[in-house]
């Protein structure tokens, strides 16, 4: 009888213990899961997406167009184009926006591009080397997009300036 009672005194310490860290995992997995959910969220809502467009109608001589990569220039998928003077497009948080170029380098005694755009919404820098040169003048760099909010996105572009 006494080992009987030890017995079932074991096995019903070794159960209740058992149980105990079966729910103490289970707590723990979950509340990590719903910390890194809003993570997620919170980091998504302040993104800035860049699209591509068909290159400007609206544009008719001169132009400056660039896409994220050589692959995609080739394939025409724009993400920036500009009338090498006046006005730039993008297509910025689902919006395609027709903005007003502030500065501009003169591409043609510089081996570097830069422009300036700006307006309520978004504050936008294009940076690049001139990597060929013949009758149109391409271009590696970078364009980097800021947001009243401090939200900054800065990728890669490769493309053309040219007449």
């Amino acid at each position: 009888m006494k080992y009987l009672i030890i017995f079932f005194s074991a096995l019903l310490f070794v159960a209740c213990k058992k149980d105990k860290e079966t729910i103490f995992a289970s707590e723990t997995k979950d509340s990590l899961t719903i910390v890194q959910d809003s993570a997620a969220t919170e980091s998504s809502s302040s993104k800035i997406l860049v699209e591509n467009f068909p290159f400007p109608t609206e544009i008719k001589e001169c132009s400056c167009y660039f896409a994220r990569n050589k692959a995609d220039f080739e394939s025409e998928k724009y993400i920036y184009a500009d009338d090498a003077g006046k006005t730039a497009y993008m297509k910025l948080d689902g919006k395609r926006l027709a903005l007003n170029l502030i500065a501009s380098s003169d591409m043609e005694v510089e081996d570097e591009l830069s422009k300036e755009i700006e307006n309520n919404d978004y504050k936008i820098s294009v940076k690049g080397k001139k990597i060929k040169g013949e009758e149109a003048l391409l271009f590696e760099g970078a364009l980097t997009i800021e947001k009243p909010d401090g939200t900054t996105l800065t990728i890669p572009i490769y493309g053309e300036c040219g007449c």
